[in-house]
């Protein structure tokens, strides 16, 4: 098995009397695509948040790459190969889609000169590369404003692909998709990270395309990871069918 690129370790935020995660420890190895669930309510979003640092812990470490990433601001975390997408997509709607890819590896170059007299052509061939792996070449000089729902979450993963991350954190990455897209944006997802040995971490509600497309699933609970296994396992896992699932999953 690979090494775990991200540890979570006795993870705890409260926040006043309400203690969000309750110690929360896993592992993840690279190149696996996880999958987070739980009802609402159950810390998911939290504990993205602490993962990425845009919350700080009340206590508990979270070590990416091997390195305790503590009190680092989310861009420096981004540099270091940590990137996520949100639920709403946060595009520049009024650029094109070239535009908002060509920012991120503008952003990623760490290059600060005027981009202005050769911005239509320049990491042209890189902004491309991206736009072709999500499928929107074709739609490269489309405003971002006008794509479907669909195409923005594609472009999202597209700006996220730019900044060349090792892990990647999608929240409800097939929210408000229609079904057949969503399972296309899902495969093309899961891909990516086997093609690429990226690490996928994903919140999801809907168990289709979790138990389709996940390598592991980890269950939350009132803040407290209850359970982690494999798809089948966690079908099987009885604690999970009356904690979370409401009976039989399979």
């Amino acid at each position: 098995m690979s090494e775990p690129i991200l540890k979570v370790e006795h993870l705890n935020r409260y926040f006043g009397a309400l203690h969000a995660t309750k110690d929360v420890s896993f592992e993840v190895p690279e190149g696996q695509v996880r999958a987070i669930i739980g009802p609402n309510g159950a810390g998911k979003s939290t504990l993205m948040d602490l993962i990425t640092n845009r919350t700080t812990p009340s206590s508990g470490k979270v070590i990416f790459r091997g390195e305790d990433i503590a009190g680092l601001a989310p861009n420096k975390i981004v540099h270091k190969g940590m990137t996520k997408c949100f639920q709403i997509s946060k595009l520049f709607n009024n650029l094109t889609v070239y535009e908002n890819v060509q920012i991120a590896r503008i952003e990623m170059n760490k290059k600060t000169f005027n981009i202005l007299p050769v911005r239509d052509s320049y990491l042209k061939k890189e902004v491309q590369t991206y736009l072709s792996l999500v499928g929107l070449e074709d739609k490269m000089n489309d405003v971002a404003a006008y794509l479907s729902y669909g195409d923005q979450r594609r472009l999202d993963i597209a700006i996220a692909l730019a900044m060349d991350p090792k892990l990647l954190i999608l929240d409800e990455p097939a929210a408000g998709v229609a079904r057949e897209e969503a399972y296309t944006l899902m495969q093309l997802i899961r891909d990516l990270a086997h093609e690429r040995n990226m690490t996928i971490i994903f919140i999801e509600h809907d168990m289709e395309i979790v138990f389709n497309y996940a390598d592991v699933i980890s269950v939350l609970r009132d803040g407290e990871m209850i359970a982690t296994g494999t798809p089948d396992e966690i079908k099987q896992n009885t604690y999970v069918q009356q904690a979370y699932l409401g009976g039989d999953v399979s």
